[in-house]
């Protein structure tokens, strides 16, 4: 399957999470670790890859950012699609209280660790940041799953004013968070990695990159001499 042809299902749902971001229910599932991903191929468009947020079913979601994008955004249910994957490495749940980092829509990945964390017994809590209100995906998602929930918005119009990672220190010192994981912006993810080393503690960053085959083998997503798509795209960083 990982190297395979593309495998057509269809919608069965769609969700409108703000403006810009819609999640596509898919009727296929997958065997899958919270943190990889899928390539979604529309036929005469393009390829691009997506975090899984379920396995079963299937389902990811989308900011609408561009042309391949937008020709996802039109789809509707009962339309056909075509993905294949599970691909790249994901998340290794450790931890008894982890804390989840998402900015934008890097929480997609994250929703899919947390439904897997809570499942397991485990603490969760959840900070979620965006520039507004409106661009915030996910924080109900997050709250039924029965995650401890933090926002953060660079306008103040929900949660803390300011950025995410604002708050990340503040719960690092008070919450005896033990396991930390982040999806996002990668200045947000430089930001993490920063405070978990401050504070001795291990992380786990989903990388964004372009990645064009998702196997390894184009070489388009190479960073520090490691390929995202196949060496990630969850690396592990620990205390120096």
């Amino acid at each position: 399957m990982r190297g395979g042809l593309p495998r057509l299902t269809r919608i069965a749902r769609v969700i409108e999470e703000n403006a810009q971001v819609r999640t596509f229910v898919l009727e296929a599932t997958v065997e899958a670790d919270p943190g990889q991903f899928v390539m979604v191929w529309l036929p005469r468009v393009d390829e691009k890859p997506f975090s899984l947020v379920d396995a079963d079913p299937v389902t990811i979601t989308v900011a609408k950012v561009g042309p391949f994008t937008e020709k996802l955004h039109r789809l509707k249910i009962d339309d056909k699609i075509w993905f294949r994957g599970p691909l790249g490495h994901g998340f290794e749940l450790n931890g008894e209280h982890i804390l989840l980092i998402g900015g934008g829509y890097g929480v997609a990945p994250l929703a899919f660790l947390a439904q897997r964390a809570v499942g397991a017994g485990r603490q969760v809590t959840a900070a979620i940041g965006a520039r507004s209100r409106a661009e915030l995906v996910f924080p109900q998602r997050f709250a039924r799953l029965g995650c401890s929930v933090i926002l953060a918005t660079e306008d103040g119009s929900a949660g803390v004013r300011g950025l995410v990672t604002d708050v990340v220190e503040s719960l690092l010192e008070r919450e005896g968070v033990d396991a930390v994981y982040a999806c996002g912006p990668e200045a947000m993810l430089d930001r993490v990695l920063e405070l978990c080393q401050g504070h001795g503690l291990s992380c786990q960053l989903s990388l964004e990159k372009y990645m064009r085959c998702g196997l390894g083998v184009c070489g388009s997503c190479q960073r520090g001499g490691m390929l995202v798509c196949r060496d990630g795209p969850v690396f592990t960083f620990r205390p120096h």
